[in-house]
């Protein structure tokens, strides 16, 4: 929050980062285990500003009580929830119980405990490690207003053909060369809008965020690498960005916009040469792996409001 304080702006918040909570719900039914592990981050926007200027510490929610209250909440979960909507129940606890708290920010980011596969079947309690991290921001108002974004990081995809990049702007500088013909590598990062601006919108509309997120992830790959057998082009990182993008809107009306980054990780033919002489030339067969510099590569798609009406 902001306040002028002494002819000064103050703006301020203050929470609680990196607590690590994990939870298991055992059904008694004896059907398979659920386990989750979460990065909480809380950010409390307050009437808290004496604390700052007067040394009037009352309005301060201490943040080891916010970090208690994260595995309190955990524990109260008797069924099992999405990281939205343990956000949801954090930010509603938050504006709720504290009169001076006028919204609080709610960041999650799960780690990815994959569910074991045995001889063909998932195992009932065993979990292994997996890649790419499913992500939340849900900011809850007193008034009951939302926003919930979720999304994805760390997705790690590769092609090793069906893309090219040709005909770009070329200057005294530029030195690429254009190819039809590359190799496409990328580390993803998404974040999504869902259509839920109040805390009402949740408990009129039955959501299941996991399920939704899975299936956004799957849009996603799917548009990125095409059919199984001949894929798709991609002309550029741009355009398949692009693609993606808007094959998530077009599949869910529920989300009203998306940011996706893609850097562009860069494998490169490799070519020995010896006295000016070419000893190995690797034309589409062998590479070097290289981690920097990367091209990056960012754009948000958000519905036409003019579509709606």
């Amino acid at each position: 929050m902001a306040s002028q304080q002494d002819a000064f702006k103050v703006e301020q918040n203050h929470g609680k980062s990196n607590v690590r909570v994990a939870r298991i719900w055992k059904n008694v039914d004896e059907s398979a285990h659920d386990f989750v592990e979460w990065n909480v981050a809380i950010k409390l926007l307050s009437d808290c500003i004496p604390a700052y200027t007067h040394a009037d510490n009352s309005p301060i929610v201490a943040t080891d009580t916010i970090k208690n209250t994260v595995f309190v909440k955990a524990k109260s979960c008797s069924q099992v929830v999405s990281m939205e909507e343990f956000g949801i129940i954090l930010g509603t606890h938050f504006t709720k119980i504290y009169p001076q708290v006028t919204s609080a920010v709610i960041i999650i980011v799960e780690k990815p405990w994959d569910r074991v596969v045995v001889d063909g079947q998932s195992h009932h309690h065993g979990f292994k490690l997996g890649s790419e991290k499913h992500t939340t921001k849900v900011t809850v108002d007193k008034s009951g207003a939302i926003e919930i974004n979720s999304g994805i990081r760390e997705l790690a995809m590769l092609k090793t053909t069906q893309s090219g990049f040709e005909k770009y702007f070329m200057d005294q500088y530029t030195t690429l060369k254009e190819a039809k013909e590359r190799m496409l590598a990328t580390e993803l990062t998404a974040s999504w809008s869902y259509e839920l601006r109040h805390l009402s919108d949740v408990s009129s509309k039955p959501f299941c965020f996991t399920k939704k997120y899975l299936d956004v992830k799957k849009v996603l790959v799917d548009t990125f690498f095409g059919p199984a057998k001949d894929g798709v082009y991609s002309p550029s990182v741009q355009n398949t960005l692009y693609q993606m993008a808007k094959a998530v809107l077009n599949r869910f009306p529920e989300i009203t916009s998306i940011q996706l980054n893609m850097p562009n990780l860069h494998f490169l033919p490799v070519n020995i040469s010896k006295n000016n002489l070419s000893v190995v030339k690797c034309e589409g067969d062998v590479y070097v792996a290289t981690s920097e510099p990367y091209g990056t590569i960012e754009a948000t798609l958000s519905r036409n409001m003019l579509s709606k009406l």
